[in-house]
């Protein structure tokens, strides 16, 4: 085998390596609070903004307020962890649009 088809070889390896062990796919109209909870903290920011924008009006200025989101994400993360069975959507409508 040549240099060339060898190092072909290793960056395919690599692509679909990495291609593969970052995906994650997020079903939030069936989750429930309880794997809401258990997932990362950098995933739980992340589907907290992604609900925070499905939730906002679309007259609303398009602006972050990012110590606010943060604060909504903890009240999130803490009414999940008291509340397991609750379905996640309906506790982010509760806990993102007051």
């Amino acid at each position: 085998m040549n240099f060339r088809t060898l190092s072909l070889s290793v960056l395919l390896l690599v692509l679909a390596a990495a291609g593969s062990a970052d995906a994650q796919k997020i079903e939030l109209a069936s989750m429930m609070c309880k794997k809401f909870s258990m997932l990362a903290k950098d995933t739980q920011w992340t589907v907290t903004s992604w609900l925070a924008g499905y939730y906002t009006d679309e007259e609303d200025p398009a602006v972050v307020e990012v110590d606010k989101l943060k604060g909504k994400a903890e009240q999130l993360v803490s009414f999940c962890t008291e509340n397991p069975n609750a379905n996640l959507l309906a506790a982010a409508e509760d806990v993102l649009v007051k």
